[in-house]
């Protein structure tokens, strides 16, 4: 066992379950062990790896900014931190932006201003303002945000759970209708749920959802961290539908797969409800993470890695629809964002780990789903790479199926 992987298991809790893999170089979306060995990264770092591995006007920007200045505090200003929030602002159509650094911390940001807002804008009696959430929804492992979880493995032995909070089916706009009190907050919304197993919600959903949240003073807030930034194959997910929502987050790809950086962004009347000392972060706003952020932007609108993504994610939808797999039940996607759901006979996890021997690296997810997020540098012939090598696996474990049917 590799010394790396030892001293891991030693001295880290066990909140993670790697594959037996210990990266030591990235270029791209290609990446390599220990020993040397190749592999295609098809994960991406869940989207933080969007621009692919050490982007050179990312790794340029941050060695810049971290030999000029990098952590002085929010005591003070700094000039990368006005211009990074103005041009997230200009890309989202948003009018305000709040900097955190992880997504959980932008989603938290994001549930404090929607309920000082319902009590100081929308006049919900204190300490009464809800939030309504989607069965099936991950935003974050945070005690809150775990509150308004589904899986009860995120919930096992963490409570009592603050309350406030209440769940409704996912993809449903009339159970949502039917979920809104005079004391609704805001409705917290994925796009396409990642951690729920790549779901796409049917066409209209979202448009639906923006116009009943409207008609009830209801704030959308649509989480973006792993939806938004391109990987669907523009630059929100929401656009699909044209939908402006009132609030959203921003994470992973953000940080040019550097450092955590995220943000909170929406109307000025939801940013307006904090006051200095209400809200903030040692880190959230630093000028290293303004300077990458706002490098990540540039490429990803610079380079039209947002328009790669749309092409090259029809590509790898094509192909991954086209594998002929009785193991395979479903394909699900938007953009280089797949899931493909494996029927219960064989488990996702081990055709990942089977997967990672033959050269590909991806993970897991529910449904009993193998997930394709690869960085948006990624090549057709890759993709072609990746997907032959997946057929090659699932064959691995269809033959010992057959025989046992």
């Amino acid at each position: 066992m590799s010394e790396a992987v030892t001293l891991e298991r030693r001295y880290g809790a066990a909140n993670y379950e790697p594959l037996p893999i210990v990266l030591v170089r990235g270029a791209g979306v290609h990446v390599w062990d220990e020993t040397g060995r190749h592999y295609l990264d098809m994960l991406g770092a869940y989207s933080a790896q969007s621009l692919g591995h050490g982007h050179p006007r990312v790794l340029a920007a941050l060695a810049d900014q971290a030999a000029r200045l990098a952590v002085p505090s929010r005591a003070f200003h700094n000039d990368r931190l006005g211009p990074f929030l103005a041009r997230a602002c200009q890309l989202t159509g948003m009018d305000a932006a709040l900097p955190m650094n992880t997504g959980a911390e932008a989603v938290e940001t994001a549930l404090k201003a929607a309920r000082k807002w319902a009590e100081t804008v929308k006049r919900v009696p204190a300490d009464r303002a809800e939030i309504i959430a989607c069965e099936g929804n991950f935003h974050g492992r945070s005690i809150a945000v775990i509150a308004m979880s589904s899986d009860p493995q995120y919930r096992a032995g963490f409570g009592p759970f603050p309350p406030g909070f209440r769940l409704v089916p996912y993809g449903d706009a009339a159970a949502l209708e039917a979920a809104i009190t005079p004391a609704t907050a805001a409705f917290l919304v994925e796009p396409i749920q990642g951690e729920g197993g790549i779901v796409v919600p049917p066409p209209g959903y979202l448009a639906a959802c923006a116009s009943i949240c409207r008609r009830h003073d209801v704030l959308l807030i649509a989480d973006e961290i792993q939806t938004g930034l391109g990987r669907t194959g523009r630059f929100l997910a929401v656009e699909h539908e044209g939908v402006k929502p009132d609030a959203l987050t921003l994470g992973k790809a953000l940080g040019g797969g550097l450092l955590p950086v995220s943000l909170f962004l929406a109307r000025r009347d939801v940013t307006d409800v904090f006051r200095p000392g209400d809200h903030g972060s040692t880190f959230g706003g630093n000028a290293l993470g303004a300077a990458i952020g706002l490098a990540a932007l540039e490429v990803l609108v610079g380079e039209a890695l947002i328009e790669r993504s749309a092409v090259l994610g029809a590509h790898l939808l094509a192909r991954l629809r086209g594998l002929n797999s009785p193991l395979i039940r479903d394909v699900r996607g938007r953009g280089l964002f797949a899931g493909v759901e494996l029927a219960p006979m064989v488990e996702a996890h081990a055709v990942a780990e089977a997967l990672a021997a033959n050269g590909v690296l991806t993970k897991d997810t529910r449904r009993n789903t193998v997930r394709f997020a690869p960085p948006f540098v990624v090549t057709a012939a890759e993709i072609d790479d990746a997907v032959e090598r997946f057929a090659a696996t699932l064959a691995l474990f269809d033959a010992p199926a057959r025989a046992i049917a």
